[in-house]
Protein backbone atom coordinates (compact mmCIF):
# COMPACT_ATOMS: atom_id res chain seq x y z
CA UNK A 1 0.00 0.00 0.00
CA UNK A 2 3.08 2.31 0.33
CA UNK A 3 3.90 2.13 -3.28
CA UNK A 4 0.68 3.03 -4.53
CA UNK A 5 0.49 6.11 -2.00
CA UNK A 6 3.95 6.62 -3.28
CA UNK A 7 3.01 6.74 -6.74
CA UNK A 8 0.08 8.75 -5.88
CA UNK A 9 2.22 11.64 -4.48
CA UNK A 10 4.40 11.13 -7.50
CA UNK A 11 1.85 11.76 -9.99
CA UNK A 12 0.31 14.64 -8.37
CA UNK A 13 3.21 16.48 -7.65
CA UNK A 14 3.58 20.06 -8.03
CA UNK A 15 6.36 20.07 -10.85
CA UNK A 16 4.11 17.46 -12.65
CA UNK A 17 1.27 19.30 -12.34
CA UNK A 18 3.21 22.82 -13.36
CA UNK A 19 4.90 20.99 -16.17
CA UNK A 20 1.71 19.51 -17.37
CA UNK A 21 -0.08 22.93 -17.26
CA UNK A 22 2.76 24.34 -19.34
CA UNK A 23 2.66 21.74 -21.97
CA UNK A 24 -1.27 22.72 -22.63
CA UNK A 25 -0.60 26.16 -22.86
CA UNK A 26 2.13 25.21 -25.64
CA UNK A 27 0.17 23.06 -27.13
CA UNK A 28 -3.09 25.69 -26.92
CA UNK A 29 -0.90 28.00 -28.36
CA UNK A 30 0.73 25.70 -31.35
CA UNK A 31 -3.28 25.16 -32.38
CA UNK A 32 -3.86 28.83 -32.64
CA UNK A 33 -0.90 29.57 -34.86
CA UNK A 34 -2.28 26.36 -36.81
CA UNK A 35 -5.62 28.30 -37.23
CA UNK A 36 -4.43 31.76 -37.56
CA UNK A 37 -1.88 30.51 -40.45
CA UNK A 38 -4.73 28.57 -42.60
CA UNK A 39 -6.72 31.80 -42.08
CA UNK A 40 -4.16 34.15 -43.76
CA UNK A 41 -3.66 31.39 -46.51
CA UNK A 42 -7.27 31.36 -47.29
CA UNK A 43 -7.40 35.32 -47.36
CA UNK A 44 -4.21 35.14 -49.45
CA UNK A 45 -5.60 32.93 -52.05
CA UNK A 46 -8.95 34.74 -52.44
CA UNK A 47 -7.50 38.05 -52.84
CA UNK A 48 -4.79 36.27 -55.01
CA UNK A 49 -7.47 35.11 -57.51
CA UNK A 50 -9.32 38.07 -57.10
CA UNK A 51 -6.30 40.28 -58.35
CA UNK A 52 -5.31 38.07 -61.22
CA UNK A 53 -9.16 37.95 -62.13
CA UNK A 54 -9.29 41.69 -61.70
CA UNK A 55 -5.77 42.63 -63.56
CA UNK A 56 -6.95 39.99 -66.40
CA UNK A 57 -10.10 41.73 -67.29
CA UNK A 58 -8.45 45.55 -66.97
CA UNK A 59 -6.11 44.09 -69.55
CA UNK A 60 -8.47 43.27 -72.07
CA UNK A 61 -10.36 45.98 -71.41
CA UNK A 62 -7.34 48.44 -71.74
CA UNK A 63 -6.71 46.49 -75.55
CA UNK A 64 -10.39 47.60 -76.54
CA UNK A 65 -10.26 50.95 -75.04
CA UNK A 66 -6.75 51.88 -77.16
CA UNK A 67 -7.73 50.32 -80.16
CA UNK A 68 -11.20 52.04 -80.03
CA UNK A 69 -9.38 55.17 -79.29
CA UNK A 70 -6.50 54.80 -82.16
CA UNK A 71 -9.67 53.87 -84.80
CA UNK A 72 -11.97 56.90 -83.70
CA UNK A 73 -8.78 59.53 -84.22
CA UNK A 74 -6.61 57.75 -86.77
CA UNK A 75 -7.45 60.13 -89.65
CA UNK A 76 -6.57 63.21 -87.20
CA UNK A 77 -5.32 63.22 -84.01
CA UNK A 78 -3.81 59.54 -83.87
CA UNK A 79 -0.17 60.39 -82.09
CA UNK A 80 -1.52 62.48 -79.54
CA UNK A 81 -4.48 60.41 -78.87
CA UNK A 82 -2.24 57.09 -78.13
CA UNK A 83 0.45 59.23 -76.44
CA UNK A 84 -2.53 60.34 -74.35
CA UNK A 85 -3.50 57.11 -73.82
CA UNK A 86 0.09 55.91 -72.81
CA UNK A 87 -0.07 58.79 -70.35
CA UNK A 88 -3.47 57.64 -68.75
CA UNK A 89 -2.40 53.92 -68.77
CA UNK A 90 1.21 55.53 -66.90
CA UNK A 91 -0.33 57.46 -63.99
CA UNK A 92 -3.03 54.66 -63.20
CA UNK A 93 0.48 52.07 -63.14
CA UNK A 94 1.62 54.33 -60.66
CA UNK A 95 -1.38 55.02 -58.14
CA UNK A 96 -1.89 51.40 -58.73
CA UNK A 97 1.89 50.63 -57.27
CA UNK A 98 1.70 53.14 -54.46
CA UNK A 99 -1.70 51.93 -53.28
CA UNK A 100 -0.39 48.26 -53.53
CA UNK A 101 3.18 49.24 -51.41
CA UNK A 102 0.79 51.00 -48.60
CA UNK A 103 -1.26 47.52 -48.67
CA UNK A 104 2.51 45.77 -48.03
CA UNK A 105 3.35 48.47 -45.52
CA UNK A 106 0.15 48.89 -43.17
CA UNK A 107 -0.41 44.87 -43.41
CA UNK A 108 -1.55 43.71 -40.12
CA UNK A 109 0.76 41.97 -37.66
CA UNK A 110 0.71 38.31 -38.79
CA UNK A 111 -0.16 35.57 -35.57
CA UNK A 112 -1.04 39.25 -33.77
CA UNK A 113 -3.79 37.21 -31.37
CA UNK A 114 -1.14 33.76 -30.77
CA UNK A 115 0.81 37.36 -29.79
CA UNK A 116 -1.27 38.29 -27.92
CA UNK A 117 -2.06 35.14 -26.07
CA UNK A 118 1.85 34.71 -25.53
CA UNK A 119 1.97 37.99 -24.35
CA UNK A 120 -0.79 37.42 -21.78
CA UNK A 121 0.67 34.05 -20.32
CA UNK A 122 4.55 35.44 -20.06
CA UNK A 123 2.57 38.35 -17.62
CA UNK A 124 0.83 35.38 -15.82
CA UNK A 125 4.24 33.36 -14.91
CA UNK A 126 6.01 36.86 -14.27
CA UNK A 127 3.33 37.95 -11.38
CA UNK A 128 5.16 38.01 -7.88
Amino acid sequence: MTIDNQSQRADSSPLRRIFSSVFAILQTRLELIGIELAEEKDRLLGVLFLGLAAMMLATMALIALTALVAIAFWDTYRWQALAGITAVYAIAAVVCAVKARSGLVNAPIVFEATLAEFEKDRDIFHKP
